[in-house]
């Protein structure tokens, strides 16, 4: 069976972090969901896709602990458990990345499977024997549809969306949705937008609290309920190399990603019962 047609497997469920737009707050949602979700008993992976590894910094793996990343995942040097690192969050690891993915879109512009890399890696992952098997895999992609993002919507059951309370969002949201649509059409046909994640919201903003109206009114349901508020505390953690919710769990923004997290299994189990 080639990559095109081999279903995904069940389990882990592998949700990709997608947003072409820079500033919205994807990393820190990857890192924080990540977080929340092993906090509630889920053993997650995260695969950090973008070259500037903001999510590996974040999570305490500096650039100098980083022997192995997914840049040797794709190319297939190396496979994706052995280039995960285990975090100071327990049931949380995280698969590093480093500035040589820059270059792998032109490495593997020859390739025939090049959209395929990393669900392959993916469909590989054996239950380690010293630990529980991984039940969500969450990509953090990086802020552009390049060959890396397409990697990961092929790899993945459904893509989260953050999307940031401000002037132009539903323009961004317009061009992740049609990405999404040519995946479908092409690579992964049952790739489904999971939701839409509000963030970075101030109340006292009458344009967050119009963007909120306007991006619910076009997408419904598809927006989660929970929003992430703008928060200091939120952006102070990422330099001591931790998430917020280790950094300070009691803050607005840990608590908001914990409700997102519960939201997510409780619609997870919805899709599963469908």
């Amino acid at each position: 069976m080639n990559a095109r047609s081999a279903d995904l497997p069940v389990m882990p469920r592998v949700l990709c972090v997608a947003n072409q737009k820079g500033g919205v707050g994807k990393t820190t949602t990857a890192i924080n969901l990540g977080t929340a979700l092993a906090a509630i008993g889920e053993t997650v992976l995260i695969v950090d896709l973008d070259p500037q590894g903001n999510a590996s910094t974040g999570l305490g793996i500096g650039r100098d602990q980083r022997e192995f990343s997914t840049y040797d995942v794709l190319m297939g040097d190396m496979p994706l458990q052995y280039v995960a690192r285990k975090t100071a969050i327990p049931r949380l690891s995280i698969a590093p990345s480093t500035l040589d993915l820059l270059g792998v879109e032109l490495e593997m512009a020859e390739l025939d499977d090049r959209s395929f890399r990393l669900r392959k890696a993916i469909s590989e992952i054996d239950a380690p024997p010293d630990g529980e098997a991984y039940t969500y895999v969450l990509v953090d992609c990086p802020p552009s549809l390049n060959l890396l993002t397409i990697n990961a919507m092929a790899a993945s059951h459904a893509v989260l969306v953050p999307l940031q309370c401000e002037f132009f969002a539903l323009e961004g949201l317009s061009q992740i949705l049609t990405t999404v649509e040519k995946v479908q059409a092409g690579l992964n046909p049952g790739l489904s937008i999971h939701g839409i994640v509000l963030t970075m919201f101030d109340r006292r903003n009458k344009l967050s609290v119009q963007v909120v109206d306007d991006v619910r009114e076009h997408m419904g349901d598809k927006v989660y309920k929970t929003i992430i508020p703008r928060n200091v505390r939120i952006s102070e953690a990422p330099s001591f190399g931790k998430p917020a919710l280790l950094y300070d769990l009691k803050c607005a923004g840990s608590q908001a990603y914990l409700k997102l997290a519960s939201e997510i299994i409780h619609r997870e189990r919805g899709l599963r019962a469908a």
